[in-house]
């Protein structure tokens, strides 16, 4: 049976041409609670694969801009645009495979292109996350290390954390390609197929080791930015109304982009683990389709709001802007 990154679903009967859903059950007793219409049709496309297939057209859209952007501008150089070059261009392979696979899923029934499919997204994503990770430790050091974060050492560390990033994603997306799925032995199917439990369980770990870093570097991040504001009010001898709503403003904006993170992949690492194969294929696709929401925010709250991309999109739109005096590049603490 070829199919492309299914997740168990017998809602539908099988009818003669069908397209193989993303998301399958290996025994007829488990009903997915999608009904889809009994008239005669050539192939029933699922409606949550077309909304994955919506959710990635506006992520590569969005990221091919980003990505576009900081490789045609000369000044987006720095380490934080180099980061944020690395999400965009993770995100905006995520979408493309979010697209290749829906229209590989209902055109082309492989099993060969189901399992580079699934590794494709899945180093996507990997890459994603790991992306964001390594943003968080870039914005860290540009705080904890403020008078040296513009040396070319920092260059050197940040194309290391990209090394290390692309190489590990690279890796896991290659585990199910190279065998480790459950096409030869449907027992050992997460719910996610062709991955197999084990592999899932990896995918969902190594997420919540990731998130943890992230909280307990955005911690250090806030505890940082107070203290520099209370050293402020200390030598201007008060605390001014403007030094609080700068403070308070950088703690709202790391609560926004952890909240964010945690609400889109936390539901869907969750049932990574505790859910089976049998259970009804509505829930993998409703914590799914908000992970992938994710990659659909990450350019809005890394790159849409710097004051650089958004001159850049204006020179790109407009090609009438004129910059006034000389500008500086901004660090990550100031994004």
């Amino acid at each position: 049976m070829n199919e492309s990154l299914a997740v168990n679903d017998s809602s539908a009967a099988p009818v003669t041409g069908t397209a193989l859903s993303w998301m399958e059950a290996e025994s007829p007793e488990h009903n997915s609670s999608l009904e889809f219409s009994t008239a005669p049709l050539d192939f029933t496309i699922n409606p949550w694969d077309i909304m994955l297939c919506m959710s990635g057209t506006v992520i590569a859209c969005e990221n091919a801009i980003v990505v576009a952007i900081i490789f045609y501008t000369p000044t987006l150089r720095t380490p934080m645009f180099v980061l944020t070059g690395s999400l965009a261009t993770a995100d905006l392979l995520a979408g493309m495979g979010l697209i290749l696979n829906f229209v590989f899923q209902y055109v082309i029934s492989s099993e060969t292109i189901s399992l580079i499919t699934v590794g494709f997204l899945v180093a996507s994503f990997t890459a994603s996350i790991s992306s964001l990770l390594a943003i968080t430790v870039d914005r860290y050091f540009s705080l904890y290390n403020a008078l040296t974060y513009f040396s070319e050492k920092t260059l050197q560390y940040v194309h290391l954390m990209l090394f290390g990033t692309w190489g590990v994603s690279l890796c896991l997306g290659l585990l199910p390609v190279l065998g480790w799925n459950c096409l030869n032995e449907p027992a050992s199917c997460s719910i996610v197929r062709p991955l197999t439990r084990s592999n899932v369980t990896l995918l969902a770990t190594s997420f919540f080791v990731i998130f943890v870093l992230m909280l307990t570097l955005y911690f250090k991040i806030c505890k940082i930015v107070c203290r520099h504001a209370h050293q402020i009010a200390l030598q201007q001898h008060f605390f001014s109304t403007s030094h609080y709503v700068a403070t308070k403003k950088g703690v709202s904006t790391l609560a926004i982009i952890l909240g964010t993170f945690g609400a889109s992949w936390l539901p869907f690492a969750i049932y990574c683990l505790v859910g089976e194969k049998e259970y009804p294929s509505v829930y993998t696709y409703a914590t799914l389709l908000p992970a992938t929401y994710n990659s659909m925010i990450n350019p809005i709250i890394y790159a849409y709001r710097n004051a650089e991309i958004q001159r850049s999109l204006y020179m790109l739109f407009c090609g009438c802007f004129q910059a006034n005096g000389a500008y500086r590049s901004r660090s990550p603490s100031e994004v």
